[in-house]
């Protein structure tokens, strides 16, 4: 399957895409994330930039309101489960390309989506660049990624991925302008094979074998940072 120049494997969900669309249906089960969003710079009838869009979960809710919506996705076989996902909405596309050498022209973009894709912070400053390029004067950019230092969740993440440190984080966004708005969602899974396939693939074996025999149910609190800036 080809790959854009620049894309970045996720261990996920360019492995696992029928488990990641389970994850994708559990998270944020009472609808945090949207409406915070929301609060910061609505898209109604803007251009909408979805990085990352993976087979497209997403495409559709920003679809709904906003005038037009591209998706930008470096796998292939990703990119192209978007554009079925999508082919009945005429304001959607999906172009194959990173973060890094966005498919898009300069000041096209009102409103910037990423969740858990390529903007970790140190490291995406070439992503943040094109960003640079593509936004427009008046847009917003919004980042979506874990918050390590509370919630179950954010517990397994920062004992399971010790060199992620979120002090050096949050520094590399709020260095450059960006704003950081601690939201508390959560994974609501409908069985429980379905909560154990989601954390085999989020956590080495080792890491999982631990979660699951710590953690029963099919609910997890969970905490993520969104980060936003005006352009």
């Amino acid at each position: 399957m080809s790959i854009a120049e620049g894309g970045i494997p996720s261990p996920n969900i360019w492995h696992h895409p029928k488990v990641y669309e389970i994850e994708n249906r559990a998270v944020d089960p009472n609808g945090v994330i949207e409406p915070a969003m929301r609060a910061i710079r609505d898209w109604a009838g803007a251009t909408v930039l979805d990085i990352g869009c993976g087979t497209g979960f997403y495409l559709p809710m920003f679809a709904a309101t906003a005038a037009r919506v591209i998706g930008v996705e470096p796998h292939g076989g990703l990119a192209e489960a978007a554009r079925r996902r999508t082919r009945a909405l005429p304001n959607v596309e999906v172009r194959q390309g990173s973060a890094q050498r966005l498919p898009v022209p300069d000041s096209s973009v009102d409103v910037m989506h990423a969740r858990w894709a390529y903007f970790f912070g140190p490291g995406c400053e070439p992503g943040l660049a094109e960003l640079d390029r593509v936004m427009r004067r008046g847009g917003t950019a919004f980042v979506i990624d874990n918050d390590g230092t509370r919630s179950t969740f954010g517990q397994w993440f920062s004992t399971s991925y010790p060199m992620i440190k979120p002090d050096v984080v949050e520094r590399f966004w709020t260095d450059r302008g960006w704003h950081r708005t601690r939201l508390d969602m959560g994974w609501r899974f409908e069985t429980r094979a379905d909560l154990e396939a989601v954390v085999k693939i989020e956590f080495t074996p080792k890491d999982a074998k631990r979660i699951l025999q710590s953690h029963t149910g099919v609910e997890v609190d969970y905490a993520v940072n969104l980060w936003s800036r005006g352009y």
